[in-house]
């Protein structure tokens, strides 16, 4: 027998490649490749993910501007960086939940092929296994959802004469992600720190099935040749989010309006106070006109094809270089346990 360090110089003279990712569980893998994938991909968005609550919440002084017009009037008000105002708790929120989301998808399709063999191997699979960890990664995070809702909405305004305006804009100031969960926990508890979670579910569970539903679609009939094309997968990635945001889009506007009710404003000065997912569309439609229920969906347009293109790119290529097995050998191997 020779030594140990004769030991070493033959595995490294046997070519043998020991890397450090081949001990990372595959799921592990996974939540790293989600949470990357989703960071990139938000922090790409962020103006236009902070407008477009702007949009969706502070009616009378944005709605009628425009984007450029209101971009402009964001950067006036809070220069370059109000931009990403909220992109730190955007992130924060972002990178556990893509890392859940992308994860439970993969485990969700396993189990449901493994265990319905009735299903088959089609699209109606990866439509249930993304409303599945689409519904289980927003159970886990929606806290932080809120957080960045509640800071994204607020703007330095200098220019607010009436009060008209004053009334309408009547929100506690925010400091920082701790400082709403305490302000909001003092509200009204864990139960306010979940409050429009209702829409978002059912906003989330179609929205996250036909993502991948539509994605995983289009890409099984792309040619061997190009399936690693970054352009296809940025192509059928946008498909997907567009397609997706547009059935959905009315759930989220409840969703935000729902986020930023304060109730300090509704004791003050009263109105009705959005309680629940169909009570809201009826208020919105109601007291702000059904136009209000797509309101900022001409930007989320902008928003969602780089976002949802950048996060399914941004996922299957990490997916590369942490050398996660391809579905076909996962499921074998938990076929076999």
């Amino acid at each position: 027998m020779g030594t140990p360090s004769q030991g070493s110089a033959a595995v490294a003279a046997a070519g043998v490649d020991l890397c450090v990712l081949d001990l990372v569980p595959v799921f592990a893998k996974e939540m790293i490749a989600g949470g990357v994938a989703g960071a990139f991909s938000k922090t790409a968005i962020a103006p236009l993910e902070r407008l477009k609550i702007l949009l969706q919440t502070r009616t009378n002084e944005f709605s009628s501007l425009g984007v450029l017009k209101s971009l402009k009037k964001l950067k006036q008000h809070d220069g370059i960086l109000g931009f990403y105002k909220g992109n730190g708790a955007s992130v924060l929120r972002i990178v556990p939940y893509a890392a859940l989301h992308y994860m439970a998808y993969e485990r969700y399709r396993c189990w449901i092929l493994n265990n319905c063999p009735s299903l088959g191997t089609g699209p109606l699979v990866d439509l249930l296994a993304g409303s599945a960890s689409g519904g289980t990664a927003v159970l886990c995070t929606y806290p932080l959802d809120l957080a960045r809702t509640k800071l994204a909405f607020q703007v330095n305004s200098s220019d607010q004469i009436s009060s008209g305006l004053k009334r309408t804009n009547f929100q506690p100031k925010y400091g920082g992600i701790k400082d709403v969960f305490r302000g909001v926990y003092s509200e009204g508890g864990v139960r306010a720190l979940y409050r429009g979670v209702g829409p978002t579910l059912m906003g989330i569970l179609p929205y996250a099935g036909l993502k991948f539903y539509i994605y995983e679609g289009l890409k099984a009939h792309v040619p061997e040749d190009y399936k690693n094309s970054v352009t296809l997968k940025l192509s059928c990635g946008a498909a997907a989010g567009l397609f997706g945001q547009t059935l959905t889009y009315p759930l989220d506007v409840v969703r935000r309006q729902m986020q930023v009710q304060s109730q300090q404003y509704h004791d003050k000065f009263g109105g009705p106070q959005i309680r629940g997912t169909f009570q809201g569309l009826m208020i919105i439609k109601q007291t702000q006109g059904w136009r209000q229920l797509f309101a900022g969906l001409s930007l989320n347009y902008i928003k969602v094809v780089p976002s949802v293109a950048i996060g399914f790119t941004a996922y299957d290529t990490m997916k590369s270089l942490l050398k996660i097995p391809p579905r076909e050998k996962k499921m074998s191997a938990h076929g076999s346990n």
